[in-house]
Order: C-alpha cells, then sequence, then structure tokens
C-alpha cells in the first residue's frame, strides 16, 4: 500500500481523510483489522499523549504520513488516558469484512463509519469511570435574564436541571464537577474559566427551546412535559442541549435517560466553590480524596451507594421532612445491629444495575450486564424478605419496591448462567433447554469435537503414525499434521488416496481427507448457528431489561438509599455520634463537638484523643445575628473549632448523625467560609485580593440563615488596614446579614466588639505556659486572649533560637510603654545585632588576655614565637 501512496492518495487515505473532515476537533480511530490506527496529526498527538512510538506510511501530497496505532482489544484503555488529557476520539469502525468488500471490486475500500465519539462527559465503561463518582455532563442555557443549569450522568440515566443565574452558576459547577460543560457557541460565561471541566460549544439551534420540547417529547414517548413540571425555555434549553450532544455522539443511540428532575431554588443547601474548598468536603486541598470529609464518613459498600453519599454531601438537604426521613431510617439500622448486618451482607452482592442499563440500552452491554440485573434483582429481593415489621416511611417504601420484581427477572434467572463471559460473541451464556434449536446445534457441535479426537485415533492407526495430529487454524480449517518423516509415508500408496497433500511448512507436512472436509463443514456450521441462536437470546434478554428499566432504575435506587443508611448507622455506632435535632428556629447548639476528619487521623496515628468542645450559636430573633468572635494563639485549634461546627450543620442536613454529645440545629440554607490562604497566580490575584474577593462574596449573599465561619480576615495587608478590615466585616455581618457566624481573628482589639453589638460574644482557645514554652490545651472557652504566642510557636517550629531571641526582643520593645502605639518605631531602637533589651550589658575592662593581644604583630611572629604567645596567654586566662 506504500507503493501505492507514493503516487498520490490511496483510496483508504481518501476515506481517512473524508471522515475526518467530518469530525476535526477530535482524533479519529481508524480501525484497520486488529487495530485502530491514527494518521497526519492525530498521529502526532497521540504518540506524544499516549507514549507510544510514531512511525510513517507513505507519502500524500509528498509528505510523509505519520502514523501511530493501539490494538482493537487494549483500546479502553488508551482512550481513558486521551480522555483525561482533554482529547476527544471519534472511533470509526468498520462496518464490513474485507471479503465483503472485494464482492464489489478488487480495489473497493471496506466501508467505515464513526460509530460514536467519545468525550469525557459521555463515558458508559467501567475500565472508563470511576464506580464511586458520578461522571457528568452539564449544559447551561441562558435566554434574556432567565438562565438554567442541567446535569445528567449518562452512565446512569440521571437527569437533573433547576433555574440558575449566571452568578449561580459558578456555585453550581463546584457542587456537581462536571467532567463537560455544553454552552452556546461564542457565549462563554465567566464562571467556566475557573472550572476543570471541558468545554464544548455548541450551535445556537442545539439550545432552541421549541427544538428542545420536541426532542423531550420524541424521547420519551409523551405528548407534553406536563407530567415532569413546569419548564421555563431557559430550562428547556439546557435539557435539549444535553439531549442532542448525546445523540450527536452515541449516533442515534440513546440510553434510558431518567425524567428530568427539576430541583427548585433553595431546595438544597447553598454552597459556594471556596467554600467547598476549605472545608475539604470531596477532596483534601493536597488534591486526593484522603483526608476529605466524605471519604472519612463513607462506609458503603456499593457504587451506587457511594455515589448517593457524594451526591448528598455536595448538596444537603433544606427540606426537614426529608431530613428527618433520613435519620429515622439511620436510626432504625443504629438501633438494631443485626438487622443491620443481615442487610449489608446482602447488598454486597448487588452489582451496579444502572451502569449495567445504560450499556445495555447504547448496545454495549454483555452477558455479564445482564447477570448484574440479575444479581441486584436477586439481592433487592432478599432485602425486601429482610425488611419487615414496622418501619420508617422511606425503609417501608425501599422494602415496598424491592419486594416487587419486574417480568425479566424470572426470565434472567431460567435463562442466564450464573457465571456468563464477557463477550456475547464467546457465547456460552445461555443455559440447556431455552431454546431446542440452540441445544440441537450444541449437541452437534460438541460431538463434533469428540468425532475429531475418534478421527485423529483412526487416521493414526491407518497411518501407522503415532505423532499424526489433527489441528485447526482459521486460513486451512481442519487439517491432519505430521513430521517430514512420516510424510512420505502417507504420500505413496496405498496411503496417498485416503491423505490429500495440502501444504508443507519448515516442520510439518499437512494433509485432509474427503472425510474430514465433510466434518469440518458440519461442524463449522453448528459452532456459527449455536453462536447465532445464543445471540438471538441475549437480544431477548436485551429487550425484556430494557422494557423494565424504569422499574430496575427504581430498585436500585431503594438500594443506594438502604446502603446509604445503614453506612451511616454503620458510621455512627462505631464513632459514638448522635441523632442532631433539626428545625426552623435560629438554634445552634453543640455539645461536645468534634472534627470527623481530624479525629479518624488522631485515631489511625495512635496519638492524643481529639478534644470536644461546645459552640452555641443560638440567635434571640429571626433576623437577629449570632457571631462569636474567636481568639487565641496559633496552632491551638482555631481552625479546626471553625470547621468541624461547619461540617456539623452540613452533616446534619444529609440525614447524618453528627459527631457531638448532642446538637440543636436551626436549618442552615448557605454555608460560606473564608478559611486560609491561597495565591491565585493564573488570574493576577495576590492571596489578599483572593481573601476579599470571597469575603465579599459572603457579605454580598448571606442571608438570616446562613452559616458563616472567617478565620484571620485582613491579615494579608498592613496591620491596620487588616484590623480596619475585619472590624468592618463584623459590624455589617452583624447588622445586615444578621447571620450565624464564627469569626476568628489575632487582632485582639475587636474583642470590645461585643460590647458594642448585640449578637458578640467573645472565645478563646485556652492555652497554658511552662518554662517558657506554650502547651495546647484545645479547649475553647468564653473570654478573650491576651496575646498570640506567635514567638512561643515558631520557636515549636523549629526557627533557631537566635531568631526566636531576636523576636522576643523586638516584640518587647513594641510592647513597651515607649512604642506602644504611641510613638513610631525608629530603627536606631532596634540595631540588628543589639543586646536584648531585657538583659542590658554592663561596660567591662579590657582582660589582660585582651591588653596583651593589643601589642602583637602576628605577621612579624616566627613559628617558635608564635607557640610561645599561645602558652602565654593560656597562662593569663582566668582558671
Amino acid at each position: 500500500m506504500g507503493a501505492d501512496m507514493a503516487n498520490g492518495a490511496t483510496p483508504m487515505m481518501v476515506q481517512f481523510l473524508e471522515i475526518k473532515a467530518q469530525y476535526p476537533d477530535a482524533l479519529l480511530f481508524y480501525r484497520m483489522g486488529d487495530f485502530y490506527e491514527m494518521f497526519f496529526d492525530d498521529a502526532i498527538a497521540a504518540s506524544a499523549a499516549l507514549d507510544i512510538a510514531l512511525t510513517k506510511r507513505g507519502k500524500h501530497d509528498g509528505e510523509d504520513i505519520a502514523m501511530c496505532g493501539v490494538p482493537q482489544h487494549a483500546a479502553e484503555g488508551y482512550l481513558l488516558t486521551l480522555i483525561r488529557k482533554g482529547f476527544r476520539v471519534a472511533v470509526c469502525d468498520q462496518m464490513e469484512s474485507p471479503a465483503e468488500a472485494k464482492k464489489r471490486g478488487y480495489k473497493a475500500v471496506v466501508k467505515r463509519e464513526v460509530v460514536r465519539l467519545v468525550t469525557p462527559g459521555t463515558l458508559t465503561e467501567d475500565t472508563l469511570l470511576d464506580a464511586r463518582r458520578h461522571n457528568y455532563l452539564a449544559a447551561y442555557a441562558q435566554v434574556r435574564d432567565s438562565g438554567a443549569y442541567a446535569w445528567l450522568d449518562l452512565s446512569t440515566g440521571e437527569l437533573h436541571v433547576t433555574r440558575c443565574p449566571k452568578i449561580m452558576l459558578g456555585p453550581m459547577l463546584a457542587r456537581t464537577s462536571p467532567r463537560e460543560v455544553l454552552v452556546v457557541e461564542g457565549d462563554v460565561p465567566d464562571s467556566l474559566t475557573e472550572d476543570s471541566a471541558v468545554i464544548t460549544p455548541l450551535a445556537r439551534a442545539s439550545f432552541d427551546s421549541e427544538g428542545a420540547r420536541t426532542r423531550l417529547e420524541r424521547l420519551y414517548g409523551t405528548g407534553s412535559l406536563d407530567g415532569f413540571g413546569q419548564f421555563d425555555r431557559a430550562e428547556l434549553g439546557a435539557l435539549g442541549a444535553l439531549i442532542d450532544y448525546i445523540d450527536i455522539t452515541q449516533k442515534g443511540r440513546l440510553p434510558l435517560i431518567h425524567p428530568p428532575v427539576q430541583e427548585q431554588q433553595g431546595a438544597a443547601m447553598q454552597i459556594d466553590a471556596a467554600t467547598r474548598r476549605n472545608l475539604e468536603l470531596t477532596h483534601a486541598l493536597s488534591g486526593g480524596r484522603e483526608g476529605g470529609l466524605l471519604n472519612a464518613i463513607d462506609r458503603t459498600v456499593t457504587g451506587a451507594g457511594a455515589r448517593l453519599l457524594e451526591t448528598r454531601v455536595c448538596a444537603p438537604s433544606t427540606d426537614l421532612t426529608v431530613i428527618r426521613e433520613r435519620l429515622d431510617a439511620v436510626q432504625l439500622f443504629v438501633d438494631d445491629r443485626t438487622l443491620s448486618a443481615d442487610l449489608r451482607d446482602a447488598l454486597r452482592q448487588a452489582p451496579d444495575m444502572d451502569r449495567a442499563l445504560s450499556r445495555l440500552a447504547l448496545d454495549r452491554g454483555g452477558p455479564r450486564d445482564l447477570a448484574s440485573i440479575r444479581n441486584g434483582l436477586t439481592a433487592g429481593a432478599r432485602m425486601g424478605a429482610i425488611l419487615s415489621g414496622e418501619l420508617p416511611e422511606g425503609v417501608a417504601q425501599a422494602a415496598k419496591v424491592l419486594s416487587t420484581l419486574p417480568d425479566c427477572a424470572a426470565l434472567l434467572e431460567s435463562a442466564l448462567v450464573a457465571e456468563p463471559p464477557l463477550l456475547k460473541r464467546d457465547g456460552g451464556f445461555v443455559t440447556e433447554g431455552v431454546d431446542v434449536d440452540l441445544d440441537e446445534a450444541r449437541t452437534l457441535r460438541d460431538e463434533g469435537r469428540g468425532v475429531i479426537a475418534s478421527m485423529q485415533a483412526k487416521y493414526a492407526e491407518l497411518a501407522g503414525v503415532t505423532a499424526l495430529k489433527i489441528k485447526h487454524n482459521n486460513v486451512l480449517g481442519y487439517f491432519i499434521e505430521t513430521t517430514a518423516t512420516h510424510a512420505e509415508k502417507m504420500m505413496s500408496d496405498p496411503l496417498s488416496d485416503t491423505f490429500i497433500h495440502r501444504q508443507t511448512t519448515a516442520n510439518a507436512v499437512r494433509f485432509t481427507t474427503v472425510e474430514l472436509s465433510e466434518l469440518e463443514t458440519r461442524i463449522l456450521n453448528a459452532g456459527a448457528r449455536t453462536l447465532e441462536l445464543e445471540l438471538e437470546q441475549f437480544d431477548r434478554m436485551r429487550d425484556a431489561v430494557l422494557n423494565d428499566g424504569a422499574s430496575i432504575s427504581t430498585i436500585a435506587r431503594a438500594l443506594a438509599e438502604l446502603d446509604v443508611a445503614s453506612a451511616l448507622a454503620e458510621l455512627a455506632v462505631d464513632s459514638d455520634w448522635t441523632r442532631p435535632k433539626l428545625d426552623m428556629s435560629r438554634s445552634f447548639n453543640i455539645v461536645g463537638g468534634r472534627h470527623p476528619v481530624v479525629e479518624r487521623a488522631l485515631q489511625r496515628q495512635g496519638g492524643a484523643d481529639f478534644i470536644p468542645n461546645d459552640c452555641d450559636l443560638t440567635a434571640q430573633g429571626d433576623n437577629a445575628a449570632r457571631i462569636i468572635l474567636l481568639t487565641g494563639p496559633n496552632m491551638a485549634g482555631k481552625s479546626t473549632w471553625l470547621r468541624q461546627n461547619a461540617i456539623i450543620a452540613l452533616l446534619a442536613q444529609i440525614g447524618a448523625y453528627v459527631p457531638a454529645a448532642s446538637a440543636e440545629i436551626g436549618l442552615v440554607d448557605q454555608l460560606f467560609s473564608r478559611v486560609g490562604a491561597a495565591d491565585d497566580l493564573a488570574r493576577g490575584r495576590s492571596t489578599f485580593m483572593v481573601e476579599m474577593v470571597e469575603t465579599a462574596a459572603i457579605l454580598n449573599r448571606a442571608g438570616p440563615r446562613a452559616m458563616v465561619i472567617l478565620d484571620e480576615i485582613g491579615r494579608g495587608t498592613a496591620t491596620y488596614d487588616g484590623l480596619s478590615i475585619a472590624w468592618a466585616v463584623m459590624e455589617h455581618l452583624h447588622e445586615v446579614n444578621g447571620a450565624r457566624a464564627l469569626f476568628a481573628t489575632h487582632y485582639h482589639e475587636m474583642t470590645g466588639l461585643s460590647a458594642k453589638l448585640d449578637g458578640v460574644s467573645n472565645a478563646t482557645v485556652a492555652v497554658r505556659e511552662w518554662e517558657g514554652n506554650v502547651v495546647f490545651l484545645h479547649e475553647v472557652r468564653e473570654g478573650a486572649a491576651d496575646r498570640s504566642y506567635g514567638v512561643q510557636v515558631a520557636r515549636l517550629a523549629g526557627l533557631p533560637d537566635s531568631v526566636v531571641d531576636r523576636a522576643r526582643s523586638v516584640l518587647k520593645m513594641l510592647e513597651s510603654e515607649e512604642h506602644g502605639g504611641k510613638a513610631k518605631l525608629r530603627i536606631d531602637d532596634l540595631p540588628l545585632f543589639a543586646v536584648p533589651v531585657s538583659e542590658p550589658a554592663a561596660p567591662k575592662a579590657d582582660s589582660q588576655v585582651e591588653s596583651r593581644l593589643a601589642d602583637i604583630l602576628p605577621d612579624g611572629l616566627t613559628p617558635r614565637e608564635a607557640l610561645d604567645l599561645i602558652y602565654e596567654l593560656k597562662g593569663l586566662m582566668p582558671q
């Protein structure tokens, strides 16, 4: 083929270029036999991304054609690498065999088509996905002043939409963490530049609300969408863009997409991106899941349960009825440990039915996906039987759902073998007795193998050659093989009439017989017929499953709900957590609260126990503020106390028990955190600028039901500037926002605000000094700290003693009556090598050694004189 290319574009290359022109923004995986090949710029990009060899294959327009490829059977691993690196991949498969192509002419090119466009938001294979995390594809639509955000997990079919003004897009992106976001071409919202998702522009027509309505009605087979909710034009546009994009990328194959769930504004606690990051809800600040809240509390045993728990952590409910129903379910399993253990044993046998169902709908599923559905339904039935008697409302509904098996369950149980193969082309996944024709074809196929064995024995005896073997390959089919030494005998009379020579190789000679050829035809036909009938049974089972798709999804959801409830109960029992009391008041009274992540880390390290602390932020009145101003040294635990109380509020509203002796919480609808410091170099923001931007977002948005934690506001600038800003922020929170807040600071001057503002009280983290060192007690008490103990903490950090001593001297000078803010500090007051002010140096007379040295000229001394001088000086030194 290379010689042909040298003379110009071959038909195959013409075909490649035509297909590639339709997908200019994607790498084209072009199927050639057992490989996916890439050419030109695609090959150069893919070879670098995948670290595979870049080769050449002929020429095009006088230039070498760059080429690289990956094996078809291992393509998924390479796809995952490319997707993680931000590529989109168009998978172009052969739609016919080379033999079929040749029927159209000797030089006919095998028909190829793109069967799928693989993008970050459209993955469905288990090998490409994290079983315990959603993989969202999102879309944002703006129609005049109305905005909407929709998100879909193609691997499970879950679809949600909510009205979303542009100002709320950032928090929604932080909450859902989509892998890919669809936007109108030429209109990318600013919020998206801060997110790690791949941005995919679509034509404005994809977001047209009327076209979207038609697409959705066709998808769900309804004449109206009223049964799903009242959607405005922006919501329809976002939903329609998702469906249009799925149609484009899946080449017309649509998965089972659940009816859209319309989320009302305020249904979930609002948490912005900065707060999620500061509280380390799903990931630690270092970037990994270890050290995050979700990792610390996750005891789920199914992938679906883990995904549901993450969804709740990212979007705590603000509906008291929902929260209490979830808490009732957790309490059931806390109180009945036997029931919980039996349920969790059954849950461990429940596969991921949602993802198996999605693959089957997209025609990417195999026998094991059918087995996942069967095993999941069986496990669900077991749990339905376990859950009996008086049950909380939520658990009772789940038990009812699990007790009603869909029609496909009986078919899967009777027709599918216990351990089916991964690929349907391997066959052997249908049980005996399901199809008479299939059983007959199998018998012929299997007996044919036995006949081959007996025929080999017969031919070995006839030829007198014990080394004779009957083998098979895809080129010759069945053949008789023996060594060249014995072959001469078989090609001589009278054996030559029976054994027909077919091929001679370097090490052996191959024969056939009329009888063997006839048997081969029967066996091959039987094998092909067997697979054909098995594939028919696969389609029958898959269609039955898809017909019951809605029921299966409902059962899968019930299993996930039970998994989360029992997992939270397991956590509560093992960690000694308590059920919180929630209402619509402005209360927030935590007794013996603990930080779940820090406590877990201490337990793993085998160190000291976590010191619990109280927190009473109960506000007196519907719009009254309640703020605790916390002072104390660094490293004493101020940030931990701030974070743990915010986390306790969040845990309570996901429907979990909380790490405290008791907790009374008035519903929190917004959670804000301004903790830590970091530059945003990519956007040209200093640490202080980032701090101010985040603080501004809180002051502009926090309402009376918000909970705010602020740590060290104003520390990134000059002392008086910082103090002024912190002071003004505190007053604004109290007078304007009326929020419940925890405010940690080193500006001790602010403690005087408690006398001015009714809703402000002071608290401090207790410490004790011992022999010049500071001991942290990690106890939060009423009152204010008198100082920050910064120098002592610096010593604990390992600063050189000279630096610590110098810092003490400077501190005493600054705190002295002369320089205590009344007079400007002069540099001469603190010479670099000054003796500390607490230890003034008295003038001293010259010693005998110093007087003697003053008379010495070192350059004039001989070695002998220098040695004598050393002895002389030693005698003069005081003993």
